[in-house]
């Protein structure tokens, strides 16, 4: 796919190098969480992904499957007002920090008092709505950008677009 800029659409940003992506469609809510659980699959302790798309694009059904998929405790949900949420593992594997960087305006400076630099070594930490604002914590990042049709409509489908960058992606099959 090239070298995408700013994969997230979200205004400048300096180009990024995906070592790895991958498209697909998803036709529903459902196919959003069995998404997430075979991605959880390629997910270790450090992942940090980043989720991009409008509201109701099914960045929060995403995450529900990663928990599950990395067997996590506690009901995923969006934590828009609590900012973040830890799920501590039920299975020995990586907990999974769960944020929502919607209402925060300014950049990874911000998002210090989260201590998620503290966290990244041995969690899968997923940022709802941080691209622009948390790339600083690591140089090994999956981009997840979902679109959805717009306006008054009931379908369902999305287009999910997954930008692996750094070295911890290169020549992982995003596609599974």
């Amino acid at each position: 796919m090239g070298t995408p800029q700013n994969p997230a659409g979200a205004g400048p940003a300096e180009a990024v190098t995906a070592t790895a992506s991958a498209r697909l469609t998803v036709e529903s809510p459902e196919a959003m969480k069995a998404f997430g659980l075979r991605l959880a699959k390629l997910l270790r302790p450090g992942d940090l992904v980043l989720l991009t798309g409008e509201l109701g694009a099914g960045k929060t059904t995403l995450t529900r499957g990663l928990g599950e998929g990395l067997g996590v405790r506690g009901a995923v949900t969006s934590p828009t007002f609590v900012i973040a949420r830890a799920h501590p593992s039920l299975t020995g594997g990586p907990a999974l920090v769960h944020v929502d960087a919607y209402r925060l305006g300014g950049g990874l400076d911000e998002m210090e008092d989260l201590d998620l630099d503290v966290s990244l070594p041995e969690s899968v930490i997923v940022v709802e709505w941080g691209d622009g604002k948390v790339e600083g914590l690591s140089d090994n990042r999956l981009h997840v950008v979902i679109e959805r049709a717009t306006g008054q409509t009931d379908d369902d489908v999305r287009q999910v677009a997954l930008h692996g960058v750094g070295e911890r992606w290169a020549g992982v099959a995003l596609d599974g």
